[in-house]
């Protein structure tokens, strides 16, 4: 079964990469399995300075998933480059470096700092996180949206990524923004804005009282979001939200989504990214498909003759 895919010009061996924030920088999982095995690792954020992230509870149990609000924490760009960056090289998969920031600058020297990086593979624009407070900022604006794009766009020639919201009047619009920013691709979704209560405590659980709501309770809107970005924007999707089986990462293939990314899933089962890879081409054969790329192409009979 030919696993291999192209996203936005990017080569991956298989369509599976682990979604950022669920995965870390990779080290626990390499202690578990070779991440070669993988199409591609999405990093946890990285910011230009550290990160402290929220103050705890910072996770809690929602019906079908998870609610989390770990604030974006993370060492910072020069830890980065000199320790995680250095640790993923070791393995064959794309590194996809996932950019966060207060502001457009701070995302910008992100990109700079990442961009020529020996191991870099491309870059996802975090424009999308719920859990911090200003992490919406850029999302629930196309005109912002746009201009940020533009500002990574004058500083990178990698595929850049956009991480696109759900929690958003219209997603559609908001991808459009960032096509005409310069964005090679989207990935969809980010988690959807929820809450947790404690009867005892009658209070929020998580001490941002707000967090993001993931797991399978997701995968239905993720689907949505994914099958209409891909047909009304014309950029390539990285679809996530819900992905636990080899079936599901086949209905976000079949929905549009060039490629997709296990999150939470990782939680409850550390191995479950190679055992998607392993599933999906197992539901590839089994639905009559000879490749990952002819899957895609017969749910976009308009695309084609753009499978590369």
């Amino acid at each position: 079964m030919d696993l291999s895919v192209f996203v936005a010009g990017l080569p991956l061996k298989n369509p599976v990469l682990t979604a950022s924030g669920t995965f870390g920088y990779g080290r626990e999982a390499a202690e578990l399995y070779d991440l070669s095995v993988l199409g591609g690792v999405m990093v946890k954020g990285v910011s230009r300075e550290p990160w402290p992230g929220n103050a705890p509870v910072r996770v809690a149990r929602a019906p079908g998933g998870m609610l989390n609000a770990i604030g974006l924490q993370n060492p910072g760009l020069e830890h980065f480059l000199m320790v995680d960056l250095p640790f993923l090289r070791q393995y064959d998969t794309a590194v996809v470096v996932n950019v966060v920031g207060h502001d457009e600058e701070g995302f910008v020297e992100v990109v700079r700092g990442v961009t020529g990086q020996a191991g870099v593979a491309a870059i996802e624009l975090n424009i999308s996180c719920p859990n911090v407070k200003d992490g919406l900022l850029f999302s629930q604006d196309p005109a912002s949206a746009r201009r940020l794009v533009e500002a990574a766009r004058r500083e990178t020639d990698l595929p850049l990524i956009v991480k696109v919201s759900p929690n958003v009047t219209d997603p559609v619009q908001l991808g459009h923004a960032c096509r005409e920013g310069g964005a090679d691709a989207l990935s969809a979704i980010n988690t959807l804005l929820g809450m947790a209560i404690d009867p005892v405590r009658r209070s929020p659980v998580l001490g941002n009282r707000t967090g993001g709501l993931s797991g399978p309770a997701v995968k239905p809107v993720g689907l949505r979001i994914v099958y209409d970005l891909a047909a009304q924007v014309g950029l390539p999707v990285v679809g996530m939200g819900g992905i636990e089986t080899g079936r599901d990462a086949l209905e976000y293939i079949l929905a549009g989504a060039r490629a997709v990314a296990v999150g939470t899933a990782v939680f409850r089962d550390p191995f479950a990214p190679p055992r998607i890879v392993g599933e999906l081409a197992a539901e590839l054969g089994r639905h009559g498909f000879e490749s990952a790329a002819q899957a895609w192409a017969a749910a976009n009979p308009q695309a084609r003759e753009a499978v590369s």
